[in-house]
């Protein structure tokens, strides 16, 4: 699949670029951006034409309903560069589905695929020169909403713009990762938001990790707000446990993001002949497997950072180590699959798309 530029999109190219004042080398995730960017704006119930522009700031009303009353979707997405300099995507599909998904969910328009999907065609073809070759090395895509009609009144607004900007990526988290498990925070409630990626979810978790990096975490692992017994994400991203050699992850619900990595880590570790099971897991099923020593792997997955293994968790007041293994699950997994990302290996199962 080759995805297709939009026949109607409007394009002013920036009269300098920034790439060579770039240090590629030591990247901070997400503070460095391409020299364009794409807009495109709903007003009078219908969506006008994008346009591809240079990156900076743009004017809005302060009574705008995204500040008052939170109207703001996103998703996270990357870009790749082959050795023969073709630039991929990984499965926008999945990411375009959920992005709309959690439009509905916001009392938001859905975006048409020419502006989404098409249109983000034609800003990676502009800025396929930020995006470097090398494992590691990646453009990250951060599509996004909000909710431009002004007043302040509690409804849904009329006027809304969805956004494209790029920022070009190496590595997200450094260093090991060391979890607490959450007995009063939630990241979501059944009936809530928790599946849409709503920028609400995110500003939400900010205190109570806060709070877990004074004593000593990089992140939380959540747990169900009703019972505080199941475990459910670690931090932004899904979570897997392995459990002497099968790995667990719980279910997609209401409360529990449908992950592109995690969904992909999935099918891979069946591939693989690996045992999965996709079921609410216990936190007095991970204690009692780390008491046991039954447990022997927990890693994040997520678009930014692919596969992050977890070193330790604490419960209470309990810490665990997770043992040094000679054959991980996380770091194999993580292997084949950014190896399907970047074209080292065979996409047997239809996943990249060619920019």
């Amino acid at each position: 699949m080759i995805l297709k530029s939009p026949s109607e999109i409007d394009i002013v190219k920036a009269s300098s670029n920034k790439i060579n004042g770039v240090d590629f080398e030591n990247l901070a995730f997400g503070n460095t951006f391409t020299d364009h960017m794409l807009i495109c704006d709903f007003k009078e119930g219908k969506w006008q034409k994008p346009i591809i522009k240079p990156y900076e700031p743009f004017l809005i009303d302060p009574s705008a309903k995204v500040f008052h009353y939170g109207q703001a979707i996103f998703e996270g997405m990357k870009a790749y560069k082959d050795t023969n300099d073709d630039v991929w995507l990984f499965r926008p599909d999945q990411n375009f589905d959920r992005f709309n998904k959690s439009a509905v969910r916001m009392a938001m328009p859905e975006v048409p695929e020419n502006i989404f999907l098409d249109g983000l065609n034609t800003l990676l073809d502009i800025e396929r020169e930020w995006v470097k070759k090398g494992q590691g090395n990646s453009l990250y895509i951060r599509p996004f909403m909000i909710a431009i009609g002004s007043g302040v009144i509690a409804q849904p607004s009329t006027q809304y713009r969805f956004m494209i900007i790029l920022s070009p990526a190496r590595s997200y988290y450094s260093g090991e990762v060391k979890v607490i498990i959450a007995e009063h925070y939630s990241r979501a409630a059944n009936g809530g938001i928790g599946a849409a990626k709503a920028a609400g979810n995110y500003s939400a978790q900010f205190y109570p990790q806060k709070l877990a990096q004074e004593q000593g975490f990089q992140q939380i692992i959540w747990t169900d707000d009703a019972t505080h017994t199941k475990l459910e994400e670690a931090g932004t991203m899904n979570v897997f446990f392995r459990i002497n050699d099968t790995l667990y992850t719980a279910p997609t619900s209401e409360r529990i993001l449908d992950g592109v990595t995690r969904k992909s880590l999935i099918e891979l570790a069946k591939r693989e002949g690996i045992n999965v099971e996709v079921r609410s897991i216990l936190v007095d099923e991970l204690v009692a497997a780390a008491k046991d020593g039954s447990l022997k792997e927990i890693f994040g997955a997520g678009t930014a950072a692919v596969v992050n293994p977890i070193v330790g968790f604490q419960y209470k007041e309990d810490y665990f180590e997770l043992p040094k293994l000679e054959h991980s699950f996380a770091l194999d997994l993580k292997d084949k699959l950014t190896k399907i990302q970047y074209k080292m290996a065979d996409d047997t199962f239809g996943w990249t798309v060619k920019v």
